[in-house]
C-alpha cells in the first residue's frame, strides 16, 4: 500500500513538472525577496524591458514603493513611464485586441507568473532564447517552443545560436554583458516577478518570527498550569 501511494505521488509530480517545464531541464535560481537591492534592480528590469507590452494589473506604484525601500518621489522619477498618479496599478495603454493582432496573442499579465510558472521557469526561459529564421520574430526558445515574444533582452545578452548536432545553445562573441553578468539580471528579474507574485509574503515573514515567540512563551507558561491543574489526577 505505502508503494501504491509513493508511486502515485511520484507520478503526480512528474507530470506537474513536465507540465510547468515542458520536458525541459529547468534551471535553478535563489529567490530571496528580501533582498531589496535585488528587487531594486529587478523592478528597473521589469519597467525598461517588460511593462511596456506586458502589465501587471495587481501591483500598485505606492506599493511597491514601500517594500522596495524607495520613496514615492524615486519610484515616480524612475520606475513610472505608463502613468502619472503613485497610486495608479502597473497596467499598459495598448489595447488587447492590438497585441493580438500585432504579435498573434495578447501578452499575459505578469501580477502572478512566477507562481503560475515557476521561478526556475522564467529563469530558464530567459536565458535560453537563440535565433531561429524560421520564426516570425527570428528567435525560439528552449523553454517554450515556438514562443511568440521576441527575445527583448537581446541588447544584454546578444543572440545565442543552436547547435545543430548537440542541440547545446553557444553564447555570441562580444556580447554586451557577460555571461555571469546576464545570469545575474535575470535572478533579478525573477526575484521582483516572485515578490510580486505575492507581496504579502513580505509581512507574513517579518511577523512569523513574532508569532513563534508568542508560542513558545505560551507553551512556557500553558505547561506548568497544565501540571498544576492535573497533579490530583491519576
Amino acid at each position: 500500500m505505502k508503494h501504491l501511494i509513493f508511486t502515485v505521488l511520484l507520478s503526480l509530480f512528474s507530470v506537474q513538472a513536465m507540465a510547468a517545464g515542458g520536458g525541459v531541464h529547468l534551471d535553478h535560481t535563489d529567490i530571496d525577496i528580501t533582498d531589496q537591492a535585488s528587487l531594486q534592480r529587478g523592478a528597473k528590469t521589469f519597467v525598461n524591458y517588460c511593462l511596456s507590452c506586458h502589465q501587471a494589473a495587481y501591483m500598485r506604484y505606492n506599493r511597491m514603493a514601500k517594500d522596495l525601500g524607495l520613496t514615492d518621489d524615486q519610484v515616480k522619477d524612475n520606475l513610472m513611464f505608463a502613468s502619472d498618479k503613485i497610486g495608479d496599478t502597473m497596467t499598459i495603454a495598448m489595447r488587447p485586441e492590438d497585441a493580438k493582432k500585432w504579435f498573434g496573442v495578447t501578452p499575459p499579465d505578469l501580477s502572478v507568473i512566477a507562481r503560475s510558472r515557476g521561478t526556475d521557469w522564467l529563469y530558464t526561459y530567459l536565458r535560453t532564447f537563440y535565433l531561429d529564421s524560421s520564426r516570425p520574430v527570428g528567435t525560439n526558445n528552449l523553454a517554450f517552443k515556438d514562443v511568440g515574444m521576441p527575445h527583448v533582452l537581446w541588447e544584454q545578452q546578444g543572440y545565442q545560436t543552436k547547435d545543430p548536432e548537440t542541440g547545446e545553445l553557444i553564447a555570441p562573441e562580444n556580447a554586451p554583458l557577460s555571461t555571469h553578468e546576464y545570469n545575474q539580471l535575470v535572478h533579478d528579474l525573477i526575484n521582483f516577478l516572485a515578490y510580486m507574485s505575492e507581496p504579502s509574503k513580505l509581512q507574513r515573514m517579518a511577523l512569523a518570527k513574532w508569532v513563534l515567540l508568542y508560542l513558545i512563551v505560551f507553551f512556557l507558561i500553558a505547561y506548568p498550569l497544565k501540571k498544576a491543574f492535573w497533579k490530583d489526577i491519576h
